[in-house]
């Protein structure tokens, strides 16, 4: 695996490193398409009014990163939220670089998948993922990721079903 992402690290030049108010700013003006615009982010004055997410200095430096490209431009962060045991990871790619199906976005989540082991070596590795969201789930299949359970859970548009993916190390698929 290691040589794998080795390669992909390689022919990506991100680099995972803090995420700055500056970058959080520009997250909230960050516009999916429909159906993957409830992935949307508040506009920046209401994430600080509340605190919520990133907002907060103290969870944004202890669980989140920015993915800058070779330029130094923010094509994505991660979310490193800590569970007993597990790295959950909470994720999001550029929306313009989104559904291309070139490859970046398996790209993207095994360089993740690398700075989480990084961090914390000896843990699982899982994300959720709404069920109908094939396209991610196709991604995290593709880079080692396999669907362990589905469940219901609260979201701030109402119940959803869901999948925990568990990395499961380089997969065959291709």
């Amino acid at each position: 695996m290691i040589t794998t992402n080795k390669k992909i690290h390689a022919s990506l030049p991100w680099r995972v490193v803090p995420l700055t108010e500056a970058n959080c700013h520009e997250l909230c003006t960050w516009r999916y398409s429909p159906p993957y615009d409830l992935y949307n982010w508040s506009p920046w004055e209401n994430m600080l009014q509340d605190q919520a997410e990133f907002a907060d200095p103290q969870i944004r430096a202890e669980q989140y990163r920015a993915v800058l490209d070779e330029d130094g431009l923010l094509s994505g962060f991660v979310q490193f939220f800590p569970i007993v045991g597990v790295t959950r990871l909470g994720l999001g790619l550029r929306p313009d670089l989104c559904g291309k199906g070139s490859g970046i976005g398996t790209q993207f989540v095994q360089l993740l998948v690398q700075e989480a082991q990084r961090r914390m070596p000896q843990q699982e590795i899982d994300l959720e993922v709404l069920v109908w969201n094939k396209r991610a789930i196709q991604t995290y299949e593709r880079a080692g990721f396999i669907i362990t359970d589905t469940y219901d859970k609260w979201t701030p548009t109402g119940i959803a079903d869901f999948h925990c993916m568990v990395y499961n190390g380089p997969s065959l698929i291709r």
